[in-house]
């Protein structure tokens, strides 16, 4: 096809006018597209007044006497992990809210590491990764204070959250709350079984034969240290064990927390 200058000339006399012709419908169209019930749409924003309602609220209150889905916690044990006494104080209690099975210790195993290994470590033993960049070491889960803490202890920290630790109950629903608290007694209960407590036909052997198979350093199987950039906010409880760690009583008066015993022995 041979170049014809007419048509180039031809385009450069049109082509101005094209595009301004095409300028001007965009405008028009956006202009057209901005009208002012955009902005001023018909719906209810939360916590403002509404014409559309007698009372003129935005937000209809619930009804008298019903109970809205997934609101009913008729098991009240089971959603605060707190049982009242005869004298209406909240008291937690060593006592799981139904049979604990190994499909729930797995799940709590899971959320566990998921969730709490970060500050408490898979082990529980409150050195996680958190000590290494300078925060305040967790509660040591195998210490004195917290092996002697009710099962429902553990639920209702998560839940409420205590000290420098934010409640979990966003991130963990309370099936997983109490299937954590049942993985942490089991995860205490692994650190401090004796021989005789196995079941029979098991093995047991020590820590330091398996990590001299596997190659690690022989401190591998003895007690963690605690960084040297870990800080302590407060000032430390030595009778909570290694490391020793700020008072863990829950600030709340009414919350009934058992006096500190010994743990059990090897």
């Amino acid at each position: 096809m041979q170049f014809n200058p007419l048509n180039a000339d031809y385009l450069k006399r049109k082509m101005p006018r094209r595009i301004f012709a095409c300028t001007g419908m965009a405008a028009v169209l956006l202009v057209s597209a901005c009208r002012q019930d955009m902005n001023n749409q018909p719906k209810l924003i939360p916590q403002r007044g509404s014409a559309l309602f007698a009372n003129n609220m935005g937000v209809l209150q619930q009804v008298a006497n019903t109970v809205a889905r997934g609101q009913l916690q008729s098991d009240k044990y089971f959603y605060t992990g707190l049982v009242e006494g005869a004298n209406g104080e909240q008291k937690e209690q060593d006592l799981m809210p139904y049979p604990v099975t190994m499909q729930i210790l797995k799940r709590g195993q899971e959320r566990f590491n998921i969730y709490c290994s970060p500050c408490h470590s898979r082990v529980g033993n409150g050195l996680g990764a958190i000590d290494e960049r300078g925060y305040k070491p967790a509660a040591n889960l195998h210490d004195q204070v917290h092996l002697a803490q009710p099962i429902s202890h553990y639920f209702y920290v998560m839940t409420h959250g205590h000290g420098a630790m934010p409640d979990y109950s966003a991130q963990l629903t309370p099936e997983d709350r109490w299937a954590v608290a049942a993985y942490i007694r089991v995860l205490q209960r692994s650190q401090m079984v004796a021989a005789k407590d196995l079941p029979p036909g098991t093995i047991a052997r020590d820590l330091k034969e398996l990590a001299q198979e596997k190659h690690l350093p022989a401190a591998f199987a003895e007690p963690w240290s605690l960084p040297a950039t870990a800080i302590q906010a407060n000032q430390p409880d030595k009778s909570q064990g290694f490391p020793a760690l700020a008072p863990a009583y829950p600030s709340t008066p009414d919350i009934h927390v058992p006096p500190s015993k010994p743990g059990p022995t090897k």
